[in-house]
């Protein structure tokens, strides 16, 4: 598959949109724009009442007030109608369904907003994209998983307090593998030789 060369890259503003979306057993108009002040968590997935996706999508949900408490917003897509996101979260999750999930679901049938999110393959679907937008709209981390394998919930959660940290510290950087309260590099020559000294 070629890579778009106008794709959305880290770094730039995130394309807003406007789309019916499923929330509380309810339909709901969503505009990425509204979240404007809060990071969101936009996670692609290919279809309902498929294998993987439910359990991505439920394990998101069980991390819900995680998320809330970080300031974050989750917020599911896929090229699903409203009514098949209404009737995937009227089953329950012991056969394949979502049950009660915490997040709105949002319909893409159109497939535009997968399409600008270079998410979109020619089979029709999209593959399981995962952005963290900032606060102020721009995209921090994108990750873009093929159709058969999920995504970590914890890594997210672990990639957005980075984030966050470094936004909040513009003097420091987060090293590999670093989880709050863990050293932080000083983004300077001289300085930098402090943490490197220390492992």
């Amino acid at each position: 598959m070629t890579q778009d060369s106008n794709c959305i890259k880290v770094g730039q503003s995130a394309p807003d949109f406007h789309a019916i979306a499923v929330y509380d057993q309810e339909f709901k108009e969503i505009k990425l724009s509204d979240y404007l002040g809060k990071y969101v968590i936009l996670l692609f997935y290919p279809l309902d009442f498929t294998f993987v996706c439910p359990t991505e999508l439920t394990a998101f949900s069980d991390a819900h007030q995680t998320f809330k408490d970080l300031n974050a917003e989750i917020l599911g897509i896929s090229i699903d109608s409203e009514y098949s996101h209404l009737a995937w979260l009227q089953t329950d999750r012991d056969t394949g369904g979502l049950g009660d999930l915490k997040y709105p679901l949002i319909s893409d049938l159109t497939k535009t907003i997968s399409a600008s999110y270079n998410v979109l393959i020619p089979q029709g679907t999209a593959l399981r994209g995962l952005f963290i937008i900032d606060k102020n709209g721009i995209i921090q981390h994108s990750l873009i998983n093929n159709l058969d394998f999920g995504r970590s919930v914890n890594e997210t959660i672990r990639t957005l307090q980075a984030i966050q940290y470094v936004q909040e510290h513009p003097d420091e950087v987060c090293p590999a593998n670093w989880k709050p309260g863990n050293s932080t590099i000083i983004s300077n020559p001289i300085k930098s030789k402090e943490y490197f000294n220390s492992i």
